[in-house]
């Protein structure tokens, strides 16, 4: 293709000046250089493209037809090249998240509130499609941001930690389990235990704590929202192990109890994985940012 980006920016100049000279200045080249440009324009289609005998120059029929082009094509170039550069000024761009914590819902969604209204320009979108399998859909593209609890070797992927969080057994206020200082294994055995609706193997209760004891609850029952499983607790119709951050405002209204697993209690940080490319730009670290501040994890007193 020979005809150029910078072939129609002459040919509106021209248009709108009516003169060589004038569209040279403006487009900040020599009468000469702008001459040449265009005569090799009409060499090359065999046609003229201006009528050089009257003043103002006025365009051939070939001549409207790259300007037209020029008017047609040139605006979405000129706003494409506006969004490059905002999107390698790390202010405008794609986050789409994808969330193998299920409890993070809690404090997530407000923390997406507060950055799309100081980063608007950014595309902000919740994956659940690939919840079950997040680090090959980060790897390819499919989605910008993993928040998981799990690392995984990767040369081009950054685990940034977001919080650490404490896993607590969370009980109602009056059940059997709060007499002790904290739950052992085998104090589920003859336990409902509610949990999210996922394999065990991606549930610490199962891998860090009932498993290695060779515990089985007595019946695991799987829900898929936090505050039904609370309302289930609280009704005594099971127990369940969720992080502390989620339990804290039921407990400090004395509507929940809760107890360290095991003599060390278990304990985990969540991260946030991004493409290594990524990390760098402005809105990545804001977002990781407001989800380290909003958090509220802490310490968590055990009542």
């Amino acid at each position: 293709m020979y005809l150029e980006l910078r072939h129609m920016r002459s040919f509106i100049a021209i248009s709108d000046t009516g003169s060589l000279a004038r569209a040279a200045e403006r487009l900040h080249l020599t009468q000469s250089a702008l001459s040449h440009q265009i005569k090799a324009l009409e060499n090359y289609y065999g046609t003229p493209l201006f009528l050089r005998s009257t003043k103002p120059l006025k365009l051939t029929l070939a001549g409207r037809k790259l300007l037209e082009l020029a008017h047609r094509v040139l605006p979405g170039v000129e706003r494409v090249e506006g969004e490059l550069r905002h999107i390698a000024r790390g202010k405008s761009g794609r986050l789409h998240i994808s969330i193998e914590c299920h409890a993070c819902f809690e404090w997530l969604l407000p923390v997406l509130d507060r950055y799309r209204e100081q980063w608007p320009e950014i595309e902000v979108d919740i994956r659940l499609g690939v919840s079950f399998d997040p680090i090959p859909a980060l790897q390819s593209g499919v989605v910008d941001l993993v928040i998981s609890s799990d690392l995984v070797a990767g040369h081009d992927l950054v685990f940034e930690p977001l919080f650490a969080y404490q896993a607590l057994l969370v009980l109602a206020r009056n059940h059997a389990l709060t007499n002790k200082d904290r739950a052992e294994a085998g104090d589920l055995a003859d336990q409902t235990l509610i949990t999210y609706p996922v394999e065990r193997k991606r549930l610490d209760v199962f891998t860090r704590f009932l498993q290695p004891a060779g515990v089985e609850p007595a019946l695991v029952r799987q829900v898929e929202l936090t505050a039904i499983i609370l309302q289930l607790v609280a009704g005594r119709r099971g127990v369940a192990v969720l992080p502390d951050w989620v339990v804290r405002e039921p407990v400090q209204q004395r509507r929940l109890s809760v107890r360290a697993l095991g003599a060390s209690g278990m304990f985990g940080t969540l991260y946030a994985a991004v493409r290594s490319a990524e990390r760098p730009a402005a809105y990545m670290e804001a977002f990781i940012q407001l989800a380290r501040n909003a958090s509220g994890a802490g310490n968590h007193a055990v009542v």
